[in-house]
């Protein structure tokens, strides 16, 4: 019985040890060096803004308080970032994704020769913010209505940066759902503030992007005030408050009887809303060093200075954890033939 207890003991002395010792390992890592945080678009967008926010707080619940970097590599619908955390980064959790398109995951699905990254292998640490859209229209332009887009001789000219974004992909799932609409998508913007440019400038006369940065940033406070803008629709399952007379799509999809294939569709293309704005390092990064960045993520979730930094940016906060992230992955990445079939033959570009 001496014995047993003396084990037991030895045990608990052992393990009270290993924390501090893990924590001097953890700190021994980290300490003096620089954490690479990627954005996805060129500077001034809200991603990019998410991004040097997650960048101003995170690194000082990493142990050792490592020093951040932020760095834009804009292109090709944010792929660029996201080819170079899969390929080139090395994975040791020095180099993280702060913001990015989460609709990056469908141009894999459907095998765009320029994806060279394998979305479920990702290391995820968490999203801040879901990121439901609305598209916004100019209100000189003639589509006044969704009945008026949907029923026009001549398509709308909607800006996207690519074919990951989700302006581009809820395009073509309109015109798969609800016929006989079509929309003259307008790729290869570097991102947001070009678009925006875009659209004072008549180049485009609509952009599909979230309702957060619709309501969180400039210009689009001035669009509203001078009454610039409409907004046609958005793609959450709910109205959002503040764009009560705003239709949802799936409000749209019972409107015109949208058949249940077009709607399995919508339920994977509209999954990178719940995705949000996705935080996530490359693969092969070792487990702890993935579980410093997620308890780190996790305690600047909870740090007063963060929670003010937001507040006065006008950012919302509605956040999912890494291991949520990991189970949306899994389940988007998984579809059957048809669909993928359907998902290639509607985003054909």
């Amino acid at each position: 019985m001496n014995k047993h207890v003396l084990a037991v003991g030895f045990v608990l002395v052992l393990s009270f040890l290993s924390v501090p010792a893990a924590r001097a390992q953890e700190e021994a890592f980290y300490k003096g060096k620089t954490i690479k945080v990627l954005v996805g678009t060129t500077a001034g967008s809200l991603y990019d803004l998410w991004a040097r926010t997650i960048a101003a707080h995170i690194g000082k619940h990493i142990p050792g308080n490592p020093e951040t970097l932020t760095q834009n590599m804009p292109g090709a619908g944010h792929k660029v970032a996201t080819n170079y955390l899969y390929n080139v980064a090395k994975p040791d959790g020095l180099t993280i994704i702060g913001s990015i398109l989460p609709g990056v995951y469908i141009d894999q699905l459907v095998g765009r020769p320029e994806v060279k990254y394998d979305w479920a292998k990702f290391a995820w640490i968490g999203s801040p913010v879901k990121s439901e859209s609305q598209m916004t229209m100019r209100a000189d332009a003639p589509y006044k209505s969704f009945d008026d887009l949907r029923n026009a001789k001549e398509p709308a000219r909607c800006g996207t940066t690519g074919t990951s974004g989700t302006d581009y992909m809820v395009s073509r799932l309109l015109e798969e759902a609800i016929p006989p609409l079509k929309i003259h998508s307008v790729l290869g913007y570097p991102g947001g503030p070009e678009l925006d440019l875009a659209m004072e400038r008549g180049e485009i006369v609509c952009r599909t992007f979230t309702v957060e940065t619709f309501f969180a940033r400039e210009p689009y406070i001035t669009w509203k005030k001078k009454g610039f803008v409409r907004n046609l629709y958005q793609t959450g399952r709910k109205r959002d408050p503040r764009l009560a007379d705003t239709p949802t799509l799936y409000e749209l999809m019972d409107r015109y009887k949208t058949p249940d294939n077009g709607r399995r569709l919508a339920t994977v293309i509209l999954a990178n809303g719940t995705l949000g704005r996705p935080i996530f390092t490359s693969p092969g990064t070792p487990p702890d060093r993935v579980k410093i960045l997620r308890e780190a993520y996790e305690k600047m979730l909870k740090d007063p200075a963060f929670l003010d930094d937001i507040k006065k940016k006008k950012f919302e906060l509605d956040p999912i954890s890494g291991e949520e992230l990991e189970v949306i992955v899994k389940e988007v990445m998984t579809q059957p033939p048809e669909i993928i079939e359907r998902l290639k033959k509607l985003l054909a570009q």
